[in-house]
């Protein structure tokens, strides 16, 4: 249990969980906080601080590594053809048979479906499980930049069946220069910044953290101001949650299969796993924010992608350290 515990400390499974909760319980109990009418302008600083977190991304980045984790072309393939092809649609299937345009449930996990893989935690989760560890950086950051333009495109295809506003070529513009442009003024500064990023990673982190949970705040509150969450009830958030961990399940499962008929090593079948199952709440965030111009409509939208995030990280850091273990075992025998 002491092992459980480090490994979810280890992927941010610890303070900022509870924040995120507690953004949500602070958005009910003070919504005029984050309304348009508030005197705290948290959209402006948001806006700012979105841009900050992905230069100092792209300062992250390292070109050389970017260029050794081409050559496992198979893999790559695979990891990006789950995160934005399969994904979306196995939700696309389940809706055909189960889904209701007017519920914003089914359009927000479809949101999440179309959404890029997150970086740290997967990362971090392959490492402890003993996977194939250049290549899930090399398909987590270049995820993170494909997820720009595919996730729009695919919101797209699905939001013209619905009520929610959406305007393809207005929010890549957006998205390009709030997320893609400082990524590739990071990677520009990278030898120049690299050191000092390295230096102050916990306050990059704890600044990251602190604009997402501004995101959530913002877009809760004018749900709960707007009594978006009326007629939802428990029941139906437990459901929910349940739903996202077979489906998380389901996804891991679908992975691992994959691997074996492509005859994966077991290091990169560790990394198809992890890397193909998982899904940002960073990104969706921010690219949220911008496709979704209705934060009313936005606060529900996300509810999915919160669930889901906690779940791949509690769930996935279970697996990782099982997997972990067994490979430690085997080395010692």
């Amino acid at each position: 249990m002491a092992k459980l515990w480090e490994t979810l400390n280890r992927v941010g499974l610890n303070t900022f969980f509870f924040l995120l909760v507690g953004m949500i319980i602070l958005a009910k109990a003070f919504p005029e906080w984050g309304s348009e009418a508030s005197p705290l302008p948290l959209k402006a600083i948001t806006g700012i601080g979105i841009s900050v977190i992905f230069f100092f991304y792209g300062v992250k980045l390292s070109p050389e590594k970017l260029k050794q984790g081409l050559s496992n072309w198979k893999l790559h393939i695979l990891v990006q053809s789950t995160t934005f092809l399969i994904f979306p649609l196995v939700v696309l299937l389940l809706y055909a048979v189960w889904g209701d345009e007017t519920n914003l449930f089914w359009i927000g996990t479809f949101y999440l479906a179309a959404l890029p893989s997150t970086v740290s935690s997967s990362v971090v989760m392959v490492s402890i499980a003993g996977g194939n560890l250049p290549a899930a950086i090399f398909n987590a950051s270049i995820s993170s930049m494909v997820g720009i333009f595919i996730t729009p495109l695919w919101m797209d295809l699905m939001l013209p069946e619905t009520a929610v506003d959406f305007d393809l070529t207005d929010t890549i513009i957006k998205l390009s220069f709030q997320v893609l442009v400082p990524v590739i003024l990071g990677l520009f500064v990278h030898k120049y910044l690299v050191k000092y990023v390295n230096k102050h990673q916990t306050t990059l982190k704890n600044f990251d953290q602190a604009i997402i949970l501004l995101i959530i705040f913002t877009a809760f509150a004018e749900s709960f101001s707007e009594n978006m969450f009326d007629g939802h009830t428990a029941g139906q958030l437990i459901l929910l949650g349940v739903l996202m961990l077979v489906f998380f399940l389901l996804m891991m499962g679908l992975m691992y299969l994959l691997s074996k008929a492509l005859k994966f090593s077991r290091e990169d079948m560790i990394t198809v796993i992890f890397c193909g199952s998982k899904k940002s709440l960073v990104q969706g965030a921010v690219m949220g924010r911008v496709m979704f111009p209705d934060p009313v409509v936005f606060g529900v939208m996300l509810l999915p992608l919160m669930v889901y995030h906690a779940l791949q990280l509690m769930v996935g850091s279970a697996i990782a350290q099982k997997l972990g273990d067994v490979k430690s075992s085997g080395q010692k025998q």
